[in-house]
């Protein structure tokens, strides 16, 4: 295999389309989020991950869990979790059946926020999305994004 091999830059290129989109989508939820509601596209996934554990036993997620979810390191984590915390939007307590777990919860306040931000959130990655739908080399992508939203539609309990 040599530096020039078709299929190799063929991934190349693709990785490198899908990177763009990403980066699109990214930087319009953030500049978004930032001006409607003081929140960053890491914040809003936070709030939107711990949003979605459900209560009782072993229904909240660990940190190593939290921090795959949101796509950033366990200390990056804990920093983001302080920082939302120190804003009203999180809270921490023991675990009440292992006193060395340590469980994070959406607050009233950050749920609230949080639900003042899905459209928001919604609305900017529909925008990414049109967007990049008009560019041909990243037409393809969005087609995929689209259809597995229509394959979960179709898969959701009526």
């Amino acid at each position: 295999m040599t530096a020039t091999d078709p299929t190799m830059t063929a991934l190349a290129h693709s990785w490198s389309a899908l990177s763009l989109l990403h980066g699109r989508i990214e930087n319009r939820i953030e500049s978004a989020l930032q001006s409607a509601h003081g929140l960053s596209a890491r914040e809003y996934s936070l709030l939107d991950v711990l949003d979605r554990q459900h209560d009782g036993e072993g229904g909240h997620l660990q940190m190593r869990q939290v921090a795959d979810s949101v796509v950033l390191s366990q200390s990056a984590t804990t920093r983001l979790v302080t920082r939302l915390e120190d804003r009203g939007l999180l809270a921490r307590y023991l675990c009440p059946t292992d006193r060395r777990g340590i469980y994070t919860d959406v607050t009233e306040a950050g749920r609230s926020l949080l639900e003042e931000a899905r459209p928001t959130h919604n609305a900017a990655l529909c925008e990414a999305l049109d967007e990049a739908a008009a560019q041909p080399e990243l037409a393809p992508l969005v087609d995929t994004i689209r259809q597995l939203q229509e394959n979960a539609r179709s898969d959701a309990p009526a």
